[in-house]
């Protein structure tokens, strides 16, 4: 059987290699006996590439022969789970070089079952979830935007305003094209029409994207949304993304096949200007109009060629740097990154060959959990090291950042390689508490000397009765210790919130934050009132430890949207501090399918053994 192929490459002796890329959401209720398939029939045929399949889906990446991949298509299209699958062939030189083969994981054969989504996200290529809450349900596919073929939408553009079909818009104000690709695609290829609007919401990771259709729903909202990516897919989450948000958001239309088929259809690129980004060995793919939308993130001349492989040292984002540019060993700071006050430019290598990033220097006192390496590591030439999680760590009441990083030390040693804990000092000061002897010598009712390396105690809420002064180094107890005080602790919160954005200013950005105790009753209220801070304090999760709620409206049950991981004692776990009631009324106050809860029975601490570690590696590396 004959299958067209997009031949974009003009050397005969290479056009008999080629990449084949397609996809398929539907319920696949036995995922083993598809495993093999891909395994053996891929394996037989020689291909490399990727292969993920989820209990919904399969996402494709192989590269190959060209007759090796027109079989695979045979044999796939035999099972009638691909009836009406869009295959898309191309023909291709090899990849460039090794470098280039190994980012793109065209050097062998990976065929994965994954338990998350479909959807291609980054080089890898994995089935991920859309949802930057990877806790959350996905949007219903079956509700996606109508597709619209090549055809269909350069028509619409061709004359924005007349009518398609009944749905179709009638007015070319209401005519909006929503780009769902990451920063380093749009970078060198978009469409353009002068009479509709491209709205590119420059976002690092395809997760990205629904917080800026939230943050940016009002742009949206009425209009007749054209929604584009790569090849298709990323449209099909998306644009039933956008039309779940209800009223207001019903006309939304995705263009089918994706760039590529668009590029096929109009060889001279039609309304798309630059090149397509593509996540196989090709990087890229162009029409045959060869101006440049791209530029070096360096010299700002015009460039579009991502074959050298530059990354941001902070958040390894692809980096446009020109050949004049370009130089060994030196770092670069992506747009975004240097946004959030990362630092800019490239630095050249030292003598020894280290690089030394540059940082703001800070005057906040913090603690790293590993304080043999100073916040960003020093990055050695030739290696490349994916970014570590950054987790800002708030103590309990009480406790002060340096005891709060022995108390957790195996836990910043269990996760060194996906997390860096940053912890600080909370802004209330607190003296030091002693009980009175019960003797009748007025000697034995004098606070004991402090010892010389004896650390001052701090809390993010005090009581309302306490001393403003933080003169006082000891204070009388007023009575046995109270497993409930914490409930008296209300006051504060003003003090605390404004710290910490602070921090997050000077220090951010952080992808989650860390609380213990009360520590994790202020990181909760911050998750409360997450939409109200974005841009002062952001991040993308909390993890709540042994925590509780404070008295304020925005705990009801199911209020909180934000991902949270809950830890907390069992009732046998015997925690003297927090009942499990209250650390349970907490993850009740997040929304369903938002939160994830791990009870244990080791009292109030942070759980470090397995399978409690498991657990909490496993939230983590979901943000990763």
């Amino acid at each position: 059987m004959s299958h067209n192929v997009d031949n974009n490459n003009s050397n005969p002796d290479q056009d008999q290699y080629g990449v084949l890329l397609y996809y398929k959401y539907a319920t696949i209720p036995d995922l083993g006996s598809l495993l093999a398939f891909y395994e053996s029939n891929c394996n037989s045929l020689g291909l490399l590439g990727r292969v993920r399949l989820a209990p919904h889906g399969v996402n494709v990446t192989v590269g190959g022969e060209l007759s090796s991949l027109e079989s695979h298509i045979d044999a796939a299209k035999a099972i009638c789970l691909f009836e009406g699958t869009d295959f898309k062939l191309a023909s291709s030189h090899h990849p460039l070089n090794d470098k280039v083969a190994h980012e793109c994981g065209f050097t062998s054969l990976s065929v994965r079952i994954v338990k998350l989504g479909l959807v291609s996200l980054s080089v890898l290529q994995e089935l991920v979830t859309l949802s930057s809450h990877p806790l959350l349900n996905p949007p219903d596919i079956s509700n996606a935007g109508r597709h619209l073929s090549a055809i269909e939408f350069h028509s619409l553009l061709q004359s924005a305003g007349k009518l398609l079909d009944e749905e179709s818009p009638t007015d070319d104000k209401e005519l909006v094209l929503l780009d769902a690709r990451n920063l380093y695609e749009t970078r060198i290829g978009k469409f353009h029409t002068p009479s509709v609007e491209t709205l590119d919401p420059s976002i690092r990771q395809y997760s990205d994207l629904p917080s800026w259709i939230d943050e940016n729903s009002e742009q949206l909202r009425g209009k007749h949304i054209l929604m584009y990516c790569t090849g298709g897919i990323r449209c099909e989450m998306a644009s039933a993304y956008v039309k779940s948000k209800g009223a207001g958001f019903e006309n939304v239309f995705q263009l089918y096949g994706g760039i590529q088929r668009y590029l096929e259809q109009y060889p001279d690129g039609g309304f798309f200007k630059g090149k397509n980004f593509v996540f196989d060995h090709r990087i890229s793919v162009g029409s045959s109009d060869e101006n440049i939308l791209g530029s070096c993130f360096l010299c700002g001349s015009s460039f579009d060629d991502y074959s050298s492989r530059c990354r941001c040292t902070h958040c390894r984002m692809l980096v446009l740097v020109c050949d004049s540019c370009l130089m060994e060993g030196s770092v670069y700071v992506c747009e975004l990154c240097q946004k959030h006050s990362k630092g800019v430019g490239s630095l050249p290598s030292t003598e020894d060959g280290k690089i030394e990033v540059a940082l703001p220097r800070f005057e906040l006192k913090t603690v790293n959990s590993d304080s043999s390496v100073s916040p960003q590591p020093t990055w050695r030439h030739g290696t490349e090291y994916p970014r570590k999680l950054r987790i800002l760590c708030l103590h309990g009441f009480r406790q002060n950042a340096s005891g709060f990083k022995g108390r957790t030390a195996s836990l910043a040693k269990k996760l060194k390689n996906i997390a860096e804990l940053v912890f600080i000092d909370a802004p209330h000061e607190l003296p030091f508490i002693y009980q009175p002897s019960n003797a009748s010598s007025p000697l034995k009712s004098c606070p004991p000397t402090l010892p010389e390396n004896c650390r001052k105690k701090y809390a993010w809420l005090v009581a309302p009765d306490s001393s403003r002064s933080i003169k006082i180094d000891w204070k009388k107890a007023d009575g046995p210790f109270d497993p409930l005080q914490y409930q008296q602790q209300t006051v504060g919160f003003d003090v605390s919130l404004s710290f910490l954005k602070t921090v997050c200013s000077q220090q951010g950005p952080f992808d989650g934050i860390l609380g213990f105790s009360q520590g994790a009753a202020m990181a909760a209220s911050i998750c409360a009132l997450r939409e109200r801070l974005k841009g002062e304090l952001d991040f993308r999760f909390g993890v709540l430890c042994s925590g509780y709620a404070l008295p304020s409206k925005e705990f009801q049950p199911g209020s909180i949207n934000c991902p949270s991981l809950h830890i907390f004692g069992s009732d046998l776990g015997k925690d003297r501090q927090i009942a499990n009631q209250a650390s349970r009324d907490l993850a009740m106050a997040f929304e369903n399918g938002c939160s994830a809860i791990i009870e244990h029975d080791s009292g109030h601490i942070i759980p470090t053994r397995s399978p409690y570690i498991d657990e909490i590696k496993g939230f983590l590396q979901r943000f990763l």
